[in-house]
């Protein structure tokens, strides 16, 4: 949704010149955004205490409270630009990865998924956080779509179909992962991550969780590989804290893989 606020010297313009400018804005479909926010500079976020695992961290438009959640917790963060290989991801020796939140239409982000599909198949431990959510929609071989709504602020409701708790969460999201909210999943006939036997390519995959105000897929869990994510914020700052345990769960993947 496009909206313009005006006030100063343009308040007194015509209406119509004001409308022209809204209008004239770019829309969110089709908008690759990352590269523009991303580091252009690798940089690590030490592990506060003893370091226990080393995390490498796309930034797709990372906020600097989901790194220090991270460090708090003995994980060492290095963020990587968005632009990032594989090979570099190996090359910090990473126990996990995790792909950040950021602006943009998901459908654009195809060298993101293709890093994020060798990571999956590498069985690295993986977190994404929105637009990591949404990439992994992508990786697993669904689609993504803007909503006419988008979700916004910080008291949005939350199921956790794992435990059956609904947490108040903190959301800022126009786009969404296009898949079914029962059930274990199967990729789309024509993905390129589908393959016979009604899974995807990365094996059982399941809604974890789902928006209570409108069934919207706010979270993505594979059953045969230590991999999820979420569509809402757990780091948030000034949000809620219902769901700062996710970041527990991942660092409880790395431990189960390195065991």
């Amino acid at each position: 949704m496009r909206v313009g606020i005006f006030s100063g010297g343009l308040a007194g313009d015509p209406v119509e010149s004001l409308l022209e400018r809204v209008l004239s804005a770019p829309q969110m479909s089709g908008a690759a955004l990352a590269g523009e926010v991303t580091t252009t500079r690798a940089y690590v976020v030490p592990a506060v205490g003893q370091k226990r695992f080393t995390v490498a961290a796309l930034d797709l438009g990372i906020k600097a409270r989901t790194p220090a959640h991270l460090a708090q917790r003995g994980i060492e963060v290095h963020v990587l630009p968005a632009t990032s290989t594989f090979a570099d991801i190996r090359a910090v020796g990473a126990d996990g990865v995790f792909f950040s939140n950021g602006p943009g239409d998901p459908a654009t982000a195809d060298h993101q998924v293709a890093l994020l599909r060798e990571v999956l198949g590498a069985g690295l431990p993986f977190f994404g956080i929105c637009f990591g959510n949404q990439l992994l929609g992508r990786a697993l071989g669904f689609g993504t779509y803007k909503l006419r709504y988008g979700h916004r602020g910080i008291n949005q409701p939350v199921l956790d179909r794992r435990t059956g708790k609904v947490e108040v969460t903190a959301h800022n999201h126009g786009f969404a992962v296009d898949a079914p909210v029962e059930g274990e999943l199967s990729a789309p006939a024509d993905s390129i991550t589908a393959k016979e036997g009604g899974r995807t390519a990365y094996g059982r995959v399941q809604v974890s969780h789902i928006g209570l105000n409108d069934n919207v897929v706010e979270g993505l869990e594979c059953l045969d590989l230590p991999a999820f994510s979420v569509q809402y914020h757990p780091e948030a700052a000034a949000g809620p804290h219902d769901a700062e345990h996710l970041f527990d769960r991942f660092f409880d993947l790395m431990s189960k893989a390195g065991s």
